[in-house]
């Protein structure tokens, strides 16, 4: 057999076809040919962008998160949270979501819990490769027909 750094050519080849993951800053998926390194705020940013594609889904987070969120789109040079509502942890090659999302009145609570549930998965599991094992979602307030997010004060 021949050695290569103290391991066998077979021991390489299981090497390079294995793929590893690790929890310390995301995903990492590593081959013989590299590594590829996903942050914990990119599988967030999926699951909130896939949440807010159901019909049915007003906003994400509670109140005070959203409002901090419109306060910093108003500061030149900051960027709005877009991870409010959604918290993720990471696993070795598994994934869980919390979700808080504010429904439209008169939508089918199940059916679009059911929604995002299934578009949720679908985005992180494609897009990530890691397999999501469970999505909770609170429903934290209904809009109402005719009522609107009141805008924070303008920051100059």
């Amino acid at each position: 057999m021949a050695e290569s750094g103290g391991r066998t050519s077979k021991e390489q080849a299981e090497t390079t076809e294995a793929v590893r993951w690790t929890t310390t800053t995301g995903e990492v998926a590593e081959t013989g040919q590299g590594r590829t390194t996903i942050g914990v705020v990119v599988v967030q940013k999926i699951a909130v962008t896939a949440t807010r594609e159901v019909p049915g889904v007003a906003a994400l987070g509670g109140g005070m998160a959203r409002a901090f969120g419109a306060l910093r789109e108003r500061i030149p040079g900051a960027s709005a949270a877009q991870t409010s509502g959604a918290n993720v942890e990471v696993g070795e090659k598994q994934t869980a979501i919390d979700l808080q999302i504010i429904v439209d009145y008169g939508v089918s609570l199940v059916e679009l819990a059911r929604a995002v549930r299934r578009n949720v998965i679908t985005g992180v599991e494609r897009m990530t490769g890691l397999q999501v094992v469970e999505v909770n979602i609170e429903v934290i307030d209904i809009r109402l027909p005719g009522e609107e997010e009141a805008a924070p004060a303008r920051v100059e």
